[in-house]
């Protein structure tokens, strides 16, 4: 995998038996600033992808953050060490809800 995804393909592929792990990446005062999440998001530490990264090796990932940079580039390189397949969203949250995609409080 690796690379970046957008919105819409994001969305499209949410709908298929593929299906990818997504993962709320946002510092933590982000994600208070902010509880709205992707459908189906779980959120994870990014200053511990090290640790928490162990446990997806080999498994088909979809990573966000507010704005697609730094945080995402940077817990994307180090699962990538890890062996885990993994994408981010293109423009993070603010380009998934500026499509008009569905989010969950």
């Amino acid at each position: 995998m690796g690379g970046t995804i957008t919105p819409d393909d994001l969305e499209s592929l949410l709908k298929t038996k593929d299906r990818p792990l997504v993962l709320d990446v946002r510092r933590a005062a982000d994600k208070q600033s902010d509880p709205a999440t992707l459908p189906g998001a779980a959120w994870k530490d990014p200053e511990k992808a090290s640790e928490w990264g162990k446990d997806l090796a080999n498994q088909d990932v979809v990573i966000y953050c507010v704005r697609g940079g730094s945080v995402s580039k940077s817990v994307q390189e180090k699962l990538l060490s890890l062996k885990v397949n993994v994408k981010y969203v293109e423009g993070g949250l603010e380009a998934w809800k500026k499509a008009g995609k569905e989010v969950m409080k």
